[in-house]
């Protein structure tokens, strides 16, 4: 089913919209990169109207639809009645020419096949006066029961869909005919491929749209009025309840799009809510003119049922009598393969995501899933990392961080590109004498240092490195780095306190000096002492002053 819809892996971002849009969590993350569970799918194609990337495709049958034509079989295309909201003023009979250039038999309707299924509908409410009858025509709607919901699959109306009884009525007028279904939507792809024998390829409208667009036809701009086309109204929200006769007393006649809005219905039905009522379900909000497969640029809800309601008649179609067994069709259970986490599996889960309470599961939907059990229950299906859990890396970070800066012997404060603190370690606010980082956290740098540094280094952009400073308020000297992060516009400063260093090397120039200005008095000393000697002795003082000199050369490089 996957196959249907399928992921470019290198254009997937890990940001989790695809699993916050699934109705059904049917996505699975595993090395940053989403996969969709084909056994949990319903193909509603949510995932793949919301990506951000386009990191989603819809297979495409085209080449499959060109080997028919090829083959020498009459071709013949079931169009989807929404077809005039994605072909803005392009009615049947253009959509019928411009295909035929293509090599096609002919265009035809699916609304044909609407008509049929609702006269079904309408047979069964009145002979058989079910309690509940769920519509069939959405293919995504009858997984979703077959897949979540097996307890109302005895009220969904065991009746081909359109697509179907379209296709069986043109292969019963043109022998060894093949038919393509050209539509909004992707779960009819897999229709397709599981009840066999009905249609034998399926494209979506932008997939037509591109081999007419490579084959240079443009349909021209024609509609013709057909009284005898209520059916039209099928792909819009309530349309099929338009459509019908709705005669039969004591039945609520209801409609529900949009998938939140029939699982809503759905557990009502599961939990005995609702008796004696026909329910139009669709997948898509808007029902079918509002299809994952609907061209993206041309989507406008509310034009699209006004373009669909205007094309519509007010009469059914002509249709051929079609016996009941024929237009049967039976659904049975689909089993979900993901097992279910026992309390004790789900408790450890949750405090891998650094859950220990239950005030601390947030569920704020950020990973996708609705709460932090849902979420742990799918990390041990395999669907789900803990690392999708943004406010446990957010917290995680932070205190790893938080651990970093506190804990190193350097002094930092970071500034905002308003020169005010952001933040300040302990090592900053021993070496400026503050008892808290509260006392100058969002106030100017100026209160504590002299802003110089931090504004040459915002006009500039270029950081300053191990620049020795003394900072006389405060009586130190430190070893000064500011570096401007241009993507924050933030100022990092990093001080290192080297203020006992200065002071050793301070020391020791003082004692240097001294001995210096010892050895000075000494050598005077030394001098006229040996200049007394020399004039007794009538010798020269010259090699012992060079002597001397020399010993006070050396303690002076010391």
């Amino acid at each position: 089913m996957s196959d249907f819809l399928t992921l470019k892996k290198s254009n997937c971002k890990n940001c989790y919209k695809c699993i916050r849009q699934c109705p059904v969590k049917s996505i699975r993350f595993s090395a940053n990169q989403a996969h969709i569970i084909g056994n949990e799918c319903i193909l509603c194609g949510q995932c793949f109207v919301v990506c951000p990337q386009n990191a989603k495709e819809i297979k495409d049958q085209t080449e499959k639809a060109k080997v028919l034509i090829q083959r020498g079989d009459p071709v013949v295309a079931s169009i989807a009645p929404s077809f005039i909201a994605n072909y803005s003023g392009i009615g049947i009979e253009a959509i019928d020419s411009a295909l035929k250039k293509l090599g096609f038999h002919s265009a035809e309707e699916t609304a044909v096949g609407a008509a049929i299924v609702k006269n079904e509908y309408e047979r069964i409410l009145h002979e058989e006066q079910r309690d509940i009858l769920i519509s069939s025509c959405c293919h995504s709607v009858n997984l979703l029961i077959q897949k979540y919901f097996p307890k109302a699959l005895p009220y969904l109306a065991d009746v081909v869909s359109p697509m179907q009884a379209h296709s069986m009525e043109i292969k019963k007028r043109i022998p060894n005919a093949k038919v393509v279904f050209i539509g909004p939507c992707i779960s009819k792809m897999d229709e397709a491929e599981h009840y066999e024998g009905y249609i034998d390829a399926v494209l979506t409208f932008e997939q037509l749209s591109r081999w007419l667009a490579s084959e240079g036809i443009e349909p021209q701009k024609e509609i013709i009025p057909k009284e005898k086309s209520r059916t039209r109204l099928f792909p819009t929200a309530g349309g099929i309840l338009r459509s019908m006769s709705l005669d039969e007393q004591g039945y609520s006649y209801i409609a529900a799009d949009g998938i939140d809005n029939c699982i809503s219905a759905l557990r009502d039905i599961e939990n005995g809510g609702i008796h004696k009522c026909f329910i139009e379900m669709s997948a898509c909000a808007g029902s079918c003119v509002g299809g994952p497969a609907m061209e993206k640029y041309r989507k406008s809800t509310v034009r699209d049922i006004i373009a669909v309601t205007g094309y519509a008649g007010v009469k059914d179609f002509d249709t051929a009598e079609h016996d009941s067994v024929e237009l049967h069709k039976s659904y049975t259970f689909i089993e979900r393969r993901a097992a279910q986490p026992t309390e004790y599996e789900l408790i450890e889960i949750l405090h891998q995501m650094g859950k220990f309470k239950p005030e601390q599961e947030l569920n704020c939907g950020t990973c996708g899933y609705n709460t932090c059990r849902e979420k742990a229950a799918a990390i041990f299906q395999g669907k789900a990392e803990v690392s999708m859990c943004l406010p446990f890396l957010k917290d995680k970070a932070e205190s790893f961080s938080d651990t970093i800066v506190r804990n190193t012997p350097n002094a930092l404060i970071v500034l905002n590109d308003k020169l005010e603190v952001q933040q300040i370690n302990s090592a900053a606010m021993k070496i400026m004498n503050l008892r808290h980082g509260s006392d100058i956290l969002g106030d100017q740098v100026v209160r504590i240092l002299d802003p110089a540094i931090f504004i040459k280094v915002q006009k500039s952009g270029v950081g300053v490195y191990n620049s020795k400073t003394f900072l006389a308020e405060y009586q130190k000297y430190v070893e000064q780095t500011v570096v401007p992060d241009k993507e924050s516009r933030m100022l990092i400063c990093i001080m290192r306190d080297v203020t006992d260093e200065e002071r050793s090397r301070e020391r020791k120039e003082e004692i240097s000096r001294r001995t210096v200005e010892i050895a000075d008095k000494v050598v005077d000393k030394q001098m006229r002492i040996v200049q007394e000697i020399a004039s007794l002795l009538g010798e020269t003082a010259a090699e012992t002053k060079i002597a001397l000199t020399k010993l006070k050369e050396s303690i002076s490089d010391e």
